[in-house]
């Protein structure tokens, strides 16, 4: 689930999961991962490097960028089911994701 716990969290990861097909072509044991941390949203590309039989890396290869949800809408025109505002930004511990 990489932290997408909330409700709004869940609905933006199945919109994620939509985008991305569940059995992906990538090559070379290639893996994208999608975290959420303080709701921003880190996407990254690694790909798996075995050291030993026992021990696997990650070799980030990029591109890598941050994303922030401003607003969700059903479809292009559809309504608005959150939106984010400038008074949202006071409370420092609260997260929407």
């Amino acid at each position: 689930n990489n932290n997408f716990n909330s409700r709004l969290g869940k609905t933006v990861g199945r919109l994620f999961q939509s985008i991305f097909p569940h059995k992906p072509e990538l090559q070379g044991r290639q893996v994208i991962t999608l975290h959420n941390q303080r709701d921003y949203i880190f996407f990254r590309r690694h790909r798996y490097i075995f050291r030993n039989e026992e021990k696997v890396g990650l070799q980030e290869l990029g591109p890598q960028f941050t994303l922030k949800l401003r607003r969700m809408q059903k479809g292009v025109r559809g309504d608005v089911v959150w939106e984010h505002r400038p008074d949202m930004e006071r409370d420092k511990k609260k997260f929407y994701l």
